[in-house]
């Protein structure tokens, strides 16, 4: 039952745009989302695409979810009707993602991951950051390396700036786990 109070307490501190909250959010449920899209694509690179257009939407959208809903079903239908909207358009690069409240998902303060990821010396996460997969890869070396905006990004990889925020948290968390394996390995 506590389970239940603290994810409704995280869905509610979200709701108020608590940056904390979205990145439990995602680390709660990347998993599930992932692995349903992969189920049903068969693509690694397409499952995580569509996983994070679905966190991008559901952030950009989660003053509309209902609490008698399960969140882990709201999440599964927006990414089931990502995937659908992605199957009739037959792009990935497509979206149709509302930017307004992208202000929601900025990466304000330094997470966890931020802070394992600046104890690194440049040469070890050089080496470390090659381990990620490229479309991870991109958006940590242009937001960090080359200190460009998410706006920039967006533009350079045409993709829209709440897809790239949630890329770029997905990109950290993976280089922490990556840096944490390196250490204690």
């Amino acid at each position: 039952m506590a389970v239940k109070l603290d994810l409704k307490e995280l869905i509610n501190k979200a709701k108020k745009a608590d940056q904390k909250a979205f990145r439990a959010l995602l680390s709660h449920f990347w998993e599930d989302v992932y692995r349903f899209q992969l189920k049903r694509t068969k693509d690694t690179y397409e499952a995580e695409e569509i996983t994070v257009q679905t966190f991008a939407r559901a952030f950009d959208r989660i003053e509309t979810y209902e609490e008698n809903f399960k969140f882990k079903t709201w999440l599964l239908t927006i990414s089931k009707n990502i995937h659908i909207d992605l199957t009739r358009k037959q792009k990935l690069k497509t979206s149709e993602i509302d930017t307004s409240g992208v202000s929601q998902i900025a990466d304000i303060e330094p997470t966890v991951e931020d802070k394992i990821i600046n104890e690194q010396n440049l040469s070890n996460l050089l080496r470390q950051i090659k381990e990620l997969q490229p479309h991870y890869r991109e958006v940590i070396e242009l937001r960090f390396f080359k200190e460009m905006s998410y706006k920039e990004i967006a533009v350079r990889t045409e993709q829209p700036i709440t897809n790239v925020k949630v890329r770029l948290l997905r990109a950290k968390k993976l280089l922490a786990e990556i840096i944490n394996q390196n250490q204690n390995g």
